[in-house]
């Protein structure tokens, strides 16, 4: 099992939209990064679980637990033209950008926020934590992931 961090900008999707949604389960679809599509393509596997991110926002951090529901595959919005994620250089037959669905885990008893990670000695070589890492998509040691879910009270259901 690999263990992941993925980050949204809570005005435009959040923990609590994800849990909204029904089976608590959304495809996580716009990733126009190469490193990132490649890490779903070839590393993530149905079963791992990850942080849900909080970021681009007044009080960023990690704000629950989330488990990767489905293999990669095509991301339709590249296709649909005028949408904010279309790719017109990408085909159906050869699709360039790729998605997993994400499903709810679990909640943590106490939001994370990013100063309390800064501030986690152990926690230094977190990607998120380091200068310039731009990357929607990261991996988490399983160390850290248990920290991080101490950090955060634990994990309620």
């Amino acid at each position: 099992m690999r263990y992941w961090l993925l980050k949204s900008e809570p005005d435009v999707f959040s923990f609590d939209h994800l849990k909204e949604r029904p089976k608590r389960t959304e495809p996580w679809n716009g990733v126009r990064n190469y490193q990132v599509r490649n890490m779903m393509r070839d590393n993530m596997k149905v079963g791992d679980l990850g942080f849900f991110y909080h970021s681009s926002c007044p009080e960023p951090g990690v704000a629950g637990v989330i488990k990767i529901a489905s293999e990669a595959r095509p991301d339709p919005t590249q296709f649909e033209v005028g949408g904010e994620y279309h790719d017109p250089k990408s085909k159906p037959e050869n699709p360039a950008w790729l998605l997993v669905d994400v499903a709810w885990e679990a909640d943590l008893k106490e939001f994370v926020h990013l100063n309390d990670l800064r501030e986690e000695p152990r926690l230094a070589d977190l990607l998120i934590l380091r200068r310039g890492n731009r990357l929607s998509i990261t991996e988490v040691s399983k160390k850290d992931f248990d920290l991080i879910c101490k950090m955060g009270g634990g994990i309620k259901k």
